[in-house]
């Protein structure tokens, strides 16, 4: 008599996940990221918000400079508020399907009040979220004032 047993267990099937095209992911990132600069440049401040996740942090620089331009809008009723905001990449990475990076240097100009225009610059990483809307968000960002030549 011969027996045959089998150690195998029974196979579960489990609901696939769909892959991201991640070259349209980084498009949405660039969009967003352009979004958000046209956003600061035609001064719709209240509009930022909706390029944040509603619990956004956020660490600016603390060099001198920075820090000059953060008193001067508390002392003018956060009257200077940025002309425009150009940011440069270096790098953007998809994490996960629900994380993603951006890296770079970005350059902030606002106007004192004798008309004299600065330029603030720092690098920047940004941690993004993706929504269940399939929408990237600022999660967290992290800027310093030594700039990434």
């Amino acid at each position: 008599m011969i027996f045959l047993f089998s150690c195998q267990a029974p196979v579960q099937e489990q609901e696939a996940k769909p892959t991201l095209d991640i070259s349209a992911e980084l498009k949405k990132i660039e969009l967003l990221r352009t979004e958000f600069q046209n956003t600061v440049k035609e001064r719709r401040y209240d509009d930022l918000r909706k390029f944040a996740t509603s619990d956004m942090i956020s660490i600016g620089p603390g060099s001198e400079d920075w820090k000059a331009y953060r008193k001067l809008r508390e002392e003018n009723g956060n009257k200077f508020r940025y002309d425009s905001m150009i940011m440069k990449p270096i790098e953007t990475k998809i994490i996960s399907d629900s994380m993603a990076y951006d890296f770079g240097v970005s350059s902030i100009y606002y106007t004192d009040e004798n008309g004299e225009v600065h330029e603030l610059r720092d690098t920047f990483l940004l941690l993004l979220k993706r929504t269940e809307d399939g929408d990237w968000k600022m999660f967290r960002e992290l800027a310093s004032a030594t700039v990434k030549e």
